[in-house]
């Protein structure tokens, strides 16, 4: 969704998932065998899910500039920071988020929680250097590829508060919460 805000493209969401359901229903399983959000639906009936491919599938079909690079290396410094936002960043922060946004705090285990926080911190110093060299993620200018570690950051600063001094993070993360985009379609959603 803030990939489609970025590109400015209309679009209609429709909300399944969590307390909306849906995702074992049939029309939906057919689209989207994972059950899981999002799944991308075209007008032709082309379907695809995967956040980040959707991301990349539809910067290339619009062959917009602004989110992705027109330069072969940034660009593919944009897909690794997509990728490792599924292999490392996403896996530190799910306990986190599964333990104190979806489990009731009885239930909650206190360990998976300070551990996840412990590697969200780690993942997060890593970004915190990268982004001493460069504005944003792949490079001087913001791409799909600060699209999928902001989200992930977006939960980082709700989730875990006592976290260490990273003001390259910081500056970025101010940056991208500041586009209209990100205002529009992920700082309006309450974790959830």
């Amino acid at each position: 969704i803030w990939a489609l805000a970025e590109m400015k493209l209309p679009f209609e969401r429709i909300d399944v998932g969590g307390a909306f359901g849906k995702t074992k229903d049939p029309f939906y399983l057919a689209m989207n065998p994972n059950s899981l959000v999002p799944t991308l639906e075209e007008e032709d009936g082309f379907t695809m899910w995967e956040s980040n491919s959707i991301c990349r599938y539809l910067a290339a079909k619009y062959q917009n500039r602004t989110l992705e690079p027109a330069d072969l290396k940034v660009r593919a410094r944009a897909h690794m920071w997509m990728d490792w936002q599924l292999s490392v960043m996403a896996p530190a922060i799910t306990p986190v988020f599964w333990g104190l946004i979806r489990t009731p705090p009885e239930k909650r285990d206190a360990n998976a929680i300070a551990a996840g926080k412990e590697k969200t911190v780690t993942a997060a110093k890593m970004m915190d250097e990268q982004l001493g060299k460069t504005q944003f993620m792949a490079g001087n200018d913001f791409s799909y590829g600060d699209i999928p570690v902001g989200i992930m950051i977006y939960r980082y600063m709700q989730l875990i508060p006592e976290r260490p001094s990273t003001p390259n993070l910081d500056r970025w993360y101010t940056a991208i919460s500041s586009r209209a985009a990100f205002k529009e379609q992920i700082a309006v959603v309450p974790l959830s």
